[in-house]
Parts: structure tokens; sequence; C-alpha cells
């Protein structure tokens, strides 16, 4: 519930302190003062958009902060972990605007983007407008009053989801038979440019394998020659060889360790470097012994190697780089493929996403017209009792054939007010009175089926008078009892319903105007209800009156 408002530099507001409590809560005041100001300012918290007017004038900023606390909203308490907000059982929601018109929003200390603090705002209250009922005639706004009364949020969202997977692969389809006849022009162009390199089928590590080879053959000459002279200087030199100067060197090394042991490692080294030049001399004749020019595979290693390098030319790329270019290519052919086939696939696919999309909305459709039944009951017991004895409520849910992510339904509410006629939509037949009640009837019964634990009634009850009032009162104290209610009004018979009220007033202090919002208190609340009952003059009868009221609330 809310349980903290703190408005300051408002438009007519300077600074602002509200503590809240639970049950029903009336907003009362004179006309003009401001009564529905503190809602506004809250609408900011939960993401209104903002303008830099409504900084008050002389000051640089307007910031509003609203503390909520979470018992039993699990919804919220979700949400907030999930976005790593959490912190404790309360929630605080910080709004700034400068005057210059930039905002910034804040989720228990931390920034957030305004999407974030809208869906985090719609977990915690409902504000109910004085012009719902405007809205009422609506069709649009009569199927999200139905689906928030039944409680469609993840039949809503998997409908969505089915349908933008659905629509996102019939676009798809589409793009491609658009593309059809440029894509075959460019499919030609690439079998064109892949024929050869097909014919050529290069491997991947196939050039640099190709250019050592090639290198070794057309030097197959010079390799032997420069072999023999290395074996020769290592170990088959007749006159002199490097194998007899070391073992030259260790023999004297010999004699020298014997005369002075510090020299005794020596000629372990001399002898592991014979060891050394030894084996390099075995590897050298066996490569020796290995060089056989066979001029076929020459033939064909220059061969090759010469198309690769004329084919890499030919599509402006280094030989090396040849294999992958042929990969990207094949990869456009595939994705330009636009076989019967190929199409027939996507067809099917599009297909299966559509018949899911349909499931789905079914469902909806299914669940949509059980609560609407329900609805039509509640609506028109609730509009007997706002002295609408003899009207008829009844909500109409057509398939109308076209798909939506709100599903295939269109949804009309029909009334009757007299016996004897037709429902019909409430645009045509309800008078702007009935209206009134009808849209009050409806927001109550919804408001006891949404998850949010506050809720705000701002003015609905315009139209309203006499003996309805008093209903209307009942029905919001009612709803107060199990769901936090703040109710601005201007009725007596409603406000006197109220477990606690406030009053809002306007004073002019040194050519600035400003407004207060003060809690009252039982002998403040009868004053206030008088002034209500009878206008600037309050007699002993409408003071009486107002205790009344109080009482029998």
């Amino acid at each position: 519930m809310l349980a903290h408002l703190s408005v300051n530099n408002f438009a007519i507001v300077k600074s602002l302190q509200l503590e809240l409590a639970s049950g029903m809560t009336t907003i009362t005041g004179e006309t003009g003062a401001g009564k529905s100001i503190a809602i506004d300012a809250l609408g900011l918290c939960l993401g209104a958009r903002a303008e830099a007017s409504i900084v008050r004038q002389g000051e640089d900023k307007t910031e509003v902060c609203a503390t909520f606390i979470l018992d039993n909203n699990v919804n919220a308490t979700r949400w907030l972990e999930d976005n790593d907000l959490l912190d404790g059982n309360e929630c605080i929601l910080r709004r700034t605007i400068t005057k210059e018109g930039r905002s910034r929003a804040f989720v228990n200390g931390s920034p957030v983007p305004l999407s974030q603090l809208k869906a985090l705002g719609q977990l915690l209250i409902n504000i109910h407008g004085q012009h719902a009922h405007q809205q009422l005639m609506k069709n649009e706004y009569q199927l999200t009053m139905l689906d928030q009364y039944a409680g469609h949020t993840e039949l809503l969202k998997k409908t969505r989801l089915n349908y933008q997977d659905w629509r996102q692969a019939n676009n798809q389809l589409k793009q491609l038979k658009e593309n059809s006849q440029q894509n075959l022009a460019q499919l030609q162009l690439l079998e064109y440019q892949i024929k050869e390199l097909n014919e050529l089928a290069i491997g991947e590590e196939e050039f640099a394998e190709l250019e050592q080879e090639y290198k070794r053959l057309s030097n197959s000459g010079d390799l032997a020659i420069n072999c023999q002279k290395a074996i020769e200087l290592i170990y088959e030199g007749k006159e002199v060889n490097a194998l007899s100067i070391l073992q030259s060197a260790s023999s004297t090394l010999i004699e020298l360790a014997e005369l002075d042991n510090t020299l005794a490692s020596l000629p372990n080294m001399v002898a592991e470097a014979m060891i050394q030049l030894e084996e390099a001399n075995n590897e050298l004749r066996n490569y020796l012994d290995g060089i056989d020019v066979d001029p076929e595979r020459m033939a064909y290693v220059e061969q090759r190697y010469s198309r690769i390098m004329s084919l890499a030319r030919k599509h402006h790329v280094q030989p090396e780089e040849l294999y992958n270019h042929h990969q990207d290519l094949l990869n456009q052919i595939s994705a330009l493929d636009c076989s019967d086939e190929k199409m027939a696939q996507y067809e099917e696919e599009v297909e299966e996403k559509y018949q899911r999309f349909i499931k789905q909305a079914e469902k909806l459709h299914k669940s949509r017209c059980r609560y609407a039944k329900e609805l039509d009951k509640l609506i028109s017991q609730s509009m007997h009792e706002l002295s609408m004895e003899k009207a008829q409520f009844k909500i109409e849910v057509n398939n109308q054939g076209h798909p939506s992510p709100l599903g295939f339904d269109a949804v009309t509410f029909l009334v009757s007010t007299n016996p004897g006629q037709p429902v019909q939509p409430i645009a045509k037949v309800a008078s702007g009175g009935e209206l009134s009640r009808m849209s009050l009837a409806i927001q109550v019964i919804t408001a006891q089926k949404v998850d949010t634990p506050s809720l705000i009634f701002d003015e609905v009850d315009v139209g309203i008078s006499g003996p309805t009032a008093a209903v209307v009162g009942r029905m919001l104290r009612k709803l107060g009892e199990s769901t936090q209610v703040l109710c601005v009004t201007h009725l007596p018979q409603v406000a006197g319903c109220g477990h606690n009220q406030m009053f809002v007033a306007k004073q002019t202090k040194g050519g600035m105007t400003e407004t207060q919002m003060l809690k009252l208190n039982e002998e403040q609340r009868i004053e206030e209800l008088a002034r209500l009952l009878g206008g600037s003059q309050i007699t002993e009868t409408t003071l009486a009156n107002a205790k009344e009221l109080l009482i029998a609330a």
C-alpha cells in the first residue's frame, strides 16, 4: 500500500508531506483548490509524462517521492527481485523534473529508465480517472477492462508472443517471394562465379602446403648440392670436417683435465656436441637419399599452384584466402536459394506458427466469454443498486476475424436501461448520468479483481447525487476494507464513508499561490461535510446532517 507521499515544488504545491493509512481515504476541498494535485504528482512517480511547466515558478526542479509497503504484494516483490532492486519490505519511487525539462527516475535509490518505472508502478497502484466514463464508450477500453477483470496477463502475453512469432515468419516469407526474381538473377551470377571454384575444390590448408611443396620441388637441385656440402663439412670431408676437429679437441681436453680437474666437465661438453653433429649428419643423409624429382608430380604441382594464383587474382583475393572466399560464396548461394522445396518449407513453418497463434487466441476467447457472463450479472446487480433498477448489462465477445496481438476478439459493452428495450452499445443508449453510474459500477467491480493493493478513484462520482451517492460511498468503503482506496470526491455522502478524510486548501501569500492538504479529525470532518452539504452557510441542521453521515458510515 501507499504509505507516504512527498511532493516538492510541483505546480502550486511548495511542499507536501502525506502519511497515508489503509482503508478508504476521501479527499475533499473547495472547487479549484487542487484536490487532484496529489494524484497528479503521484502519477509522475508512476511514469506519467512530465513537462517543464509543472516546476513551481521560481524553483529549479520538482521532486516527488512515494513510499510503498510491499506486504503480500507478490508481483511487485518478484519484479524488484528480477531487476535487482529489492530492498527490504519498502519500495521507494522518486522522480525529479528540472525547469529545463530533464527527467530522472529512481527505484530504491537506483536510477532506472522511465519504462521500468511504469512497469513497476502498474503493480503498486491503480488509478481510475474522472474521464473513465468517456473511455468506457471505446471498444478498445472495454476489451482492456474485461481482460483486467479476468486476469489475462499470462494469456495475453502468450498470445502476443505467438502473434509476433507468426508475423515475423510471415513477413520473411513475403519478403522472400517479393525478392525471388532479384535473388534468382543474383543466384545465377554467383553460380557463374563459383563454377571454377567448385571445379578447383581447394582444401582449407592446401595452398600453404602446395606452396611449400612447390618451393621444395623447384629447388631440389640446390637442395641436393647444399645437403652434400653440409654432410662433407660435418662428417665426410677428407681433409677436414667438424667431427674430426672436435675429436682432436676432445683428446686435448682430456689431457688438460688430467692436469687440472677444474676442466673435467669440458670433455663431456665436447662429446655431447659430437653426438649432435652425428645426428645432424644422419638426418641430412636421410633427407638427401629421399630427394627424388618426379617430373609428373612437379608438373601437377606447378599446374595447380598456377591455377590457384590465377583464380585468386580473378576473384581479387590473396591465394591463401581463396578457400574462405569459396565458402562465403557457397553460403550466399544457400541464403538466396529460392527453390520450390525451400519455399514450401517456409510456407509450412509460417502455417505451423499461425496455428499455434490460433490455438492460443482460442484459449483467450473462451476465457473472455466465461468472464463476460460473470461480469454481466455483477454489473447488472450493481447498476440496480445505483438506482437503475430495470437496467440490464451485457458484454458481447465476437471473433472479428482479424488477427492482432490481442487475439481475434472485439468486445462491445451493451446495455438496456428500460424494460422492453433491446440491449444496445452504451454510447447509443446511456445518458451522461447513467454512463457515470455504469462506469463507476464497472470500475468498482473490476478493481476487486486487480492484484494491486492500492486504488485511486479521482472524481469518478461526477454526475451522481442523492441516494445513489450514498450507495457509491458504501461500495467504495466496502472495497476499502480489503484494499487501500483513495477517493477524490465532491459528494458528502461519499466523503462521509471514508475511514479517513483529507482536506485540500489553497492560499495566496506574497503574490504566490500554495496548496496544502490536511488530515481531518472527527470534529473537522463534521465541519467539512457540513460545508459540502450546505455550501458556505454552515448551520446547526447541516452539522447534524454531517454527524448522521459519519454515524451511518
